[in-house]
């Protein structure tokens, strides 16, 4: 199977983080459950906005749970809210074949 890394893209959670994982699993979580479902993609990388580190944990939680359900499908969360900052996380995990599970934020 040839890799193929989707970008699921979410710009409107909350500051609050328990507001912020609700918002999650309520608009966006059947989406990325579909992107790793789809035979084509070999890894899903979800993108959201830069949040303190009091969203760390659910985020992390989020990421090594999909990457459990869909193995050997990759799942990784990345937290940026700058474009520059994501395109490079993305590039660094399309190019690591070995990274899943993972939650790496920017903390601006």
């Amino acid at each position: 199977m040839m890799e193929q890394q989707a970008v699921q893209r979410i710009d409107d959670l909350p500051a609050c983080p328990l507001a912020a994982a609700a918002a999650y699993f309520a608009r966006h979580h059947a989406e990325s459950v579909g992107l790793l479902a789809e035979e084509s993609n070999s890894s899903v990388v979800l993108v959201m906005p830069d949040a303190g580190p009091d969203h760390d944990d659910w985020r992390r939680a989020l990421a090594r749970d999909l990457a459990r359900s869909f193995a050997p499908k990759r799942a990784n969360v990345v937290g940026a809210s700058d474009l520059a900052a994501a395109d490079e996380m993305l590039a660094y995990l399309r190019d690591a074949p070995g990274v899943t599970g993972q939650y790496l934020a920017a903390h601006e």
